[in-house]
């Protein structure tokens, strides 16, 4: 486990080694965050133990929570956010959950060890001290407003990938492009489930329901929101594509079919009176003979058979049978 702890005090940030449960008075005035990277439940303890954490919400933060949420405590916020890493070859979105205990003194932000928006304000905090000094709750919106940035280039992937389908379909379609078809809806899916809860907990702290949320902070995460709310109509969109593309696909495999069909059945027509004919003369009894002798019964059947042949494929030509 890895725990980096900043604190700001008097204008400074600096970057410490150990928790001072000093630090938590309000008098102090002091601004803290403490990152933990992939905690056990055993190294987790600091949660409870100097944080004082509710048990349900440090379970969730050392489990896994499937849907994006938030949730008030006494003193502080818990929310649980999720970045997303599209791959391909997995057709899907792979989730990283975060989890933030937010008040007024402090950022608990708890994440496995692929948060790239966490690790990027890791560096550039000790650098800065505005970061903290503008409070916890800026400290969340550059956390979050850097998370959804990141959604931008997964998304424009997915896009990618759609439209290569869709020309694909269109153009040279296949019967192998079924399997990609519906290995692009599950992505969409992946993307609506990740992006459509993250939303609603955004919006929640744009409207300023927590007062912890300062009013000029709700302002910067109303723009977020808005980017939630761009992606959410995206990704809906990109499921009515995928509808439309699957829906083609199936029309021209269906078309493709009746065509076979067709031909089969004018075959099998064209086939039958022939049939017939020759059965009647492979019988074993004496049939009206055709003028020659006898080697001459095969041309005149074969000439028979072929006018048949040709007679009624000319017909179904005419009226537009093939």
């Amino acid at each position: 486990m890895a725990i980096t702890i900043f604190v700001h005090e008097q204008g400074d940030t600096r970057q410490v080694d150990a928790l001072d449960p000093e630090w938590l008075k309000p008098e102090r005035g002091i601004k803290l965050w403490v990152d933990l990277s992939n905690p056990t439940e055993t190294e987790g303890k600091i949660l409870a133990d100097y944080f004082h954490f509710h048990e349900l919400a440090i379970e969730d933060a050392l489990g896994e929570v499937l849907q994006p949420k938030i949730e008030p405590y006494d003193g502080y916020l818990y929310l649980v956010l999720h970045a997303i890493d599209f791959k391909a070859s997995q057709h899907e979105f792979a989730t990283h959950e975060v989890d933030l205990f937010l008040s007024e003194r402090y950022l608990v932000s708890v994440h496995d060890e692929t948060s790239r928006s966490i690790d990027r304000l890791l560096e550039v905090c000790p650098k800065h001290d505005f970061i903290l000094a503008e409070g916890t709750d800026a400290l969340l919106h550059r956390i979050v407003d850097s998370m959804v940035d990141n959604y931008r280039p997964e998304v424009e992937k997915l896009e990618q990938r759609l439209d290569e389908i869709e020309d694909r379909v269109f153009d040279r379609p296949s019967p192998s492009d079924i399997k990609r078809i519906l290995g692009l809806k599950k992505d969409v899916g992946s993307l609506r489930r990740v992006v459509t809860p993250q939303r609603d907990v955004v919006g929640r702290l744009a409207r300023r329901e927590f007062e912890v949320v300062t009013q000029p902070i709700s302002y910067r995460f109303r723009d977020v929101y808005d980017h939630l709310v761009r992606m959410t109509e995206e990704a809906n969109i990109f499921l009515d594509r995928v509808t439309g593309i699957l829906d083609a696909h199936l029309s021209f495999t269906s078309n493709r079919l009746n065509q076979v069909m067709k031909v089969l059945t004018i075959i099998s027509t064209v086939f039958m009176p022939l049939t017939v004919l020759t059965g009647m003369y492979g019988m074993n009894v004496k049939l009206p003979m055709f003028p020659g002798g006898e080697d001459a019964q095969f041309w005149w059947i074969f000439a028979i058979m072929l006018v048949i042949a040709v007679t009624m494929y000319s017909i179904f030509r005419r009226d537009r049978w093939r």
